[in-house]
């Protein structure tokens, strides 16, 4: 891993799963935010209101920057893999201050733990689908006779 550390994974992560557009901006507003992201703008807002992101004001308009579009890509990846929003609050606490080699253990093992418990779901969704079939077959045959 040399010298990469829990700031920088997290960013290449999110680089690497996002449909990347190149930061060309110093400055963006919500709407272009919100575009890019295919997210609200009350969810942008939520975002700020949990301490998320913080964008600067000018007046009444938000004003993000690229620290902010950086956050709001590891947000989304990890909401959209199922992280909790105080995984993410914890996530993002790591991002901010992870300098340590425990810190990106720590990050590795809570992506292991959500992919366990995404694996555990999708086990019960699989045998809630086959009880599903079973009794659709049962109500056909029955149906048929």
């Amino acid at each position: 891993m040399g010298d990469i550390n829990a700031q920088v994974m997290l960013e290449r992560l999110a680089e690497s799963f996002a449909d990347d557009t190149p930061e060309t901006k110093e400055i963006y507003r919500i709407g272009d935010l919100a575009r890019e992201f295919d997210v609200s703008l009350r969810t942008l807002r939520f975002y700020e209101d949990r301490g998320l992101i913080s964008p600067k004001r000018s007046g009444s308009t938000r004003l993000y920057s690229n620290e902010d579009r950086k956050r709001l890509k590891i947000i989304i990846l990890t909401k959209n893999v199922g992280f909790s929003l105080l995984d993410i609050e914890a996530l993002l606490k790591v991002y901010d201050g992870g300098e340590s080699k425990r810190d990106i253990s720590y990050l590795t093992d809570k992506f292991k733990e959500q992919a366990s418990r995404l694996d555990a779901q999708k086990n019960e969704i699989q045998q809630s689908i086959n009880e599903l079939a079973r009794a659709i077959t049962f109500m056909e045959d029955l149906a048929a006779s």
